[in-house]
């Protein structure tokens, strides 16, 4: 998912002292293979805390340029491109397992296999209990797997129908982590990626307190996003595009329309009021955007901590050379720098608790939130289903 910056504070994604599991398979490449692992490239020293920065002259293609600002992450759902784009982290899902289950041959697919011919799942009375024990010794297996293909730290999917229960997903991640310590994959090289409800920012927050660092997704709203800083998670994903995509077929959202009446895309504009209020409020989270859609989306979030961007976009970018006398200069947008200019309402500085939460937030990120957890519910039951038509796997 990401490579480690170079710079003073730890990489989000590459642990200092990795230790994998013990299971024994040599991971190669499978080709062809559908799943959302996010995978990195090289990156240079991001610039300092200026709010510009030239492009430096040993710079050959805008990859490299907008790579010295911000750490970019190629989002890709094709396993088969690790020469151009090597994965340094990855995540596992509910819809990475499907994508295992549909092929014929893969050396990820015996994690799916060890969970079902698991002992300790096939004595549970309960469908449902037993189902649910094959989804994390799934999740857990494959991510071993993959915690021993790449360096860096693997994000492992809550499950979407916990998303509404501070203690569930909570004992959840206690589970997961609990399964992962005995394949001897260490906490630090874990994150743990939870919806961005109230409950799910409150249980970021008690998880993160006991040093289990914490992944929210499915933020659309400044609400979600303040609130996630405040709890200290460990990382916040935003989803630029989709806002984006919202806010051209619908009406009615506050902070959508108070963005378009600055004349500022309103998936941008979150972006840039997360990353100001992080940084002038010495918050620790890191920040990606997600969903972007186009080179110009990366240009205006130079210098966020993370950007995840489509393959074709990057082989655009990494196509096309630039010289340091071109009138593109790359200037770094966000900056903690200038993050302390950065003016927010007393309404926007409040602490946040559920009440005032859930008055905050907008259509839009009811809507997305909803359409996101209802995508990935669904993921979740069609893997049950198919594990219950699998299951018992040959010799068990």
């Amino acid at each position: 998912m990401a490579v480690s910056l170079l710079s003073s504070s730890p990489s989000l994604f590459v642990p200092a002292s990795p230790k994998v599991g013990r299971r024994n398979s040599s991971i190669r490449s499978p080709s062809g293979l559908v799943f959302h692992l996010r995978k990195s490239i090289p990156i240079v020293n991001a610039a300092g805390g200026n709010a510009s920065s030239s492009l430096e002259s040993d710079l050959s293609t805008e990859l490299d340029a907008v790579s010295s600002f911000s750490e970019i992450v190629p989002d890709t759902v094709v396993f088969d491109d690790f020469e151009r784009f090597p994965p340094t982290a990855a995540t596992v899902s509910s819809s990475f397992l499907l994508g295992l289950c549909s092929l014929p041959d893969t050396k990820f697919k015996s994690g799916i296999e060890t969970a079902l011919a698991d002992s300790e799942c096939y004595e549970k009375e309960s469908p449902s209990e037993r189902m649910s024990c094959f989804f994390n010794k799934a999740l857990v297996h494959v991510g071993a797997d993959l915690g021993k293909l790449v360096p860096g730290r693997v994000s492992t999917e809550v499950d979407a129908r916990l998303a509404y229960d501070t203690q569930g997903i909570i004992r959840r991640v206690h589970e997961l982590l609990k399964l992962y310590n005995e394949v001897e994959v260490s906490s630090q090289r874990l994150l743990f990626k939870i919806p961005s409800t109230w409950q799910g920012i409150e249980a970021s927050r008690l998880l993160e307190s006991e040093g289990i660092q914490t992944h929210l997704t499915f933020v659309y709203s400044f609400s979600q996003a303040a609130a996630a800083a405040q709890a200290g998670a460990s990382v916040i994903q935003i989803f630029v595009g989709r806002i984006r995509d919202w806010a051209r077929n619908h009406s009615g959202d506050p902070e959508i329309e108070a963005a378009c009446k600055n004349g500022e895309d309103p998936g941008l504009a979150l972006v840039k009021k997360t990353y100001n209020y992080i940084h002038k409020y010495g918050h620790k989270s890191k920040l990606i955007a997600a969903a972007v859609r186009n080179k110009q989306d990366i240009f205006s979030l130079l210098g966020i901590d993370y950007i995840i961007a489509p393959l074709k976009i990057l082989q655009s970018l990494k196509e096309s050379v630039t010289y340091p006398e071109e009138k593109y200069s790359y200037i770094r947008r966000l900056s903690p720098g200038s993050a302390k200019m950065y003016d927010f309402t007393e309404e926007e500085l409040i602490k946040w608790d559920q009440m005032s939460f859930a008055c905050a937030m907008g259509p839009a990120a009811e809507e997305l939130l909803s359409a996101g957890l209802e995508g990935y519910v669904n993921q979740t039951r069609r893997l049950e289903e198919l594990f219950a038509k699998i299951w018992p796997p040959p010799n068990v």
